[in-house]
């Protein structure tokens, strides 16, 4: 009995804490896994992953001959994007003038721009210089006196070429963001193809991006987060490309047994060098362009910088390395460093050559002659005096921007940017029945109104797709849904640091890429996996082509917001679904 007793006793009371489930074993339960498992794919296609192709019981419902759909799938990698390229160009550039006003801060930027393409600074305007551009068709002359501005000149620069161009005026100060918008979203339909090894993936990202209407009304407004957003994503394209670059040269690297099957190596893992990486120089280039259009693009270097040396680790772990952190230490960071923090620095001390270039007699940039007037004497003299006249310039830059408390009507806080909690209005009008596009019949005054409003349900669905990212990164390991959580947090986060200074929500167009990767990213698996039943298939296919519908629905309704279209009073009221959005 005794004996019986204490068996009994053992199996009922707590296990011994060698018996006890490891946290990794608990965290399965709600997904986790430790990783790929190596048995069930090779090495090679660990590190080089195939891109996914339909089943041929697909091309065989469809009726097509394998020669066709061969073709089909060789073009679908340009050919998918390139349409959907096209699709996002007609919206951005359609009636592309219209309003035919200066919006918004388009009457800094816009003139700046046109300021910086012939004299190399900006210049103070006259109060009245708005309304002569536009009834001269921006033949007006071009101030000298220097103006003190707060941001860099490489988002004037490029602005500034569209109206060289094109001419000052709307059309001609919004073409080069209406073009950046445009190409940005072919870069993430390839981003997104590399990212996810999926052509379809990778296109609806792209068009969700298409479709959103801050990214919409940003393309077509003169603004310079446009510009930095096309900047952080082309250097986020510039980095996947290049880690999937030096992972096949590690994948060369690595010796075959003798039944010819690659198997991973230590030695290979930590020795191998992998040259000089032409596309992480490329994304430094990207980087100090982005870093030269707004400083934010700091925060965004720093934490790509991260992203590229963890991927180097996860690399040389996967080939075999077993010291990954002390072989990219030694092979891989020196470069990395070089490669982002010194060409950045270049990049954005050129972006000031028409400052520099100034003459320092009082006639030039701003500050171009602090360092011979107020900043004589001291013990940095032997610096150069535009280094120094810029260092001061800089400094009180960065004394404005954190001390920017100004109350303005459309600051909002960053806790409701996920949730389009307030909005932007850049240009608002109450046009009469049968003036300016309202409808005769309209009975009262119509609402012509341009909101920076992000489309509603491809962002409520994206603050869902976060967290599934989230979970897809911690639990499951995901190194796609780390670098999507990466872009995310990097353009978003920093502006928790500053929620007592005067912020809008239109910054977030920076991040609004990587969430449209989130949510691609989520309906793909909602669509179900590859090894899925067909009953499977076909319910997720069905959930996520309704949930695209919605989001391209929601983007038609709100049209009318988004281009400034005279619409009846009620009509507008209708698409003002929160209070704050008024």
């Amino acid at each position: 009995m005794t004996s019986t007793a204490s068996s009994t006793d053992t199996r009922q009371g707590p296990a011994p804490y060698d018996h006890r489930p490891s946290w990794p074993q608990r965290l399965r339960r709600l997904g986790y896994s430790a990783g790929p498992a190596h048995h069930v794919r090779g090495v090679v296609d660990r590190l080089v992953p195939p891109y996914a192709e339909p089943g041929p019981r697909l091309w065989a419902a469809l009726r097509v001959p394998p020669s066709v759909s061969d073709r089909f799938m060789r073009w679908s990698g340009w050919g998918g994007p390139l349409l959907v390229t096209l699709l996002a160009g007609v919206l951005r550039f359609w009636n592309l003038g219209s309003p035919k006003a200066v919006i918004f801060d388009e009457t800094y930027y816009a003139k700046d721009a046109w300021a910086v393409v012939h004299r190399g600074f900006e210049v103070n305007w006259e109060k009245s210089a708005n309304d002569l551009i536009l009834q001269t068709g921006g033949h007006v002359s071009v101030p000298s006196d220097a103006a003190y501005v707060v941001h860099p000149p490489v988002g004037k620069y490029v602005i500034g070429l569209g109206e060289l161009v094109f001419g000052f005026d709307p059309f001609g100060w919004r073409f080069m963001t209406a073009l950046l918008g445009t190409l940005s979203v072919l870069m993430l339909c390839r981003i997104g193809r590399r990212l996810f090894r999926s052509t379809f993936l990778g296109c609806l990202a792209g068009v969700l991006l298409a479709v959103d209407g801050l990214h919409f009304v940003m393309s077509r407004t003169s603004l310079l987060d446009g510009v930095l957003m096309f900047f952080v994503l082309a250097a986020f394209g510039c980095l996947l490309v290049d880690r999937d670059r030096a992972r096949e040269r590690l994948a060369a690297a690595l010796p075959a047994d003798a039944d010819g099957r690659v198997r991973p190596d230590a030695q290979a893992a930590e020795s191998t060098r992998l040259g000089l990486r032409p596309w992480r120089w490329a994304a430094g280039l990207m980087l100090g362009l982005a870093i030269g259009t707004k400083w934010n693009g700091l925060y965004v270097t720093a934490a790509f910088c991260v992203m590229a040396v963890l991927w180097d680790v996860g690399s040389r772990r996967v080939a075999g390395a077993r010291h990954p952190y002390a072989a990219v230490l030694k092979r891989d960071v020196p470069l990395t460093f070089l490669a982002t923090v010194p060409v950045a620095l270049a990049v954005y001390l050129v972006s000031w050559i028409g400052w520099i270039l100034s003459p320092t007699d009082g006639t030039g940039g701003y500050f171009r002659n602090w360092a011979a007037t107020d900043g004589r004497g001291g013990s940095w003299t032997f610096l150069p005096d535009w280094l120094r006249s810029l260092w001061h310039y800089e400094h009180e830059v960065y004394t404005f921007h954190v001390g920017l408390s100004s109350p303005h009507t459309y600051q909002s806080n960053p806790w409701s940017w996920l949730v389009d909690g307030r909005p932007v209005s850049y240009f608002y009008e109450s046009p009469a029945p049968g003036v300016d596009g309202c409808p005769a019949d309209a009975g009262e005054k119509c609402a012509r109104e341009v909101l920076a409003l992000g489309t509603p349900v491809l962002w409520w669905t994206a603050a869902v797709a976060l967290l599934y990212v989230l979970w897809r990164w911690f639990f499951r390991r995901d190194w796609r849904a780390g670098a999507i959580a990466c872009g995310v947090a990097a353009g978003y986060l920093p502006w928790f640091l500053y929620q007592e200074r005067t912020i809008f929500f239109f910054y977030a167009v920076v991040f609004v890429p990587f969430l449209c990767l989130a949510v691609a990213m989520m309906i793909g698996a909602l669509a179900g996996p590859p090894g899925a039943t067909d009953t499977r298939r076909v319910a997720g296919a069905t959930g996520a082509g309704v949930l695209v519908l919605l989001i391209a629905w929601n983007f038609v309704y709100f049209w009318p917001i988004y281009t400034g279209t005279a619409i009846p009073i009620d009509a507008w009221r209708s698409r003002m679904w929160l209070d704050t959005w008024v």
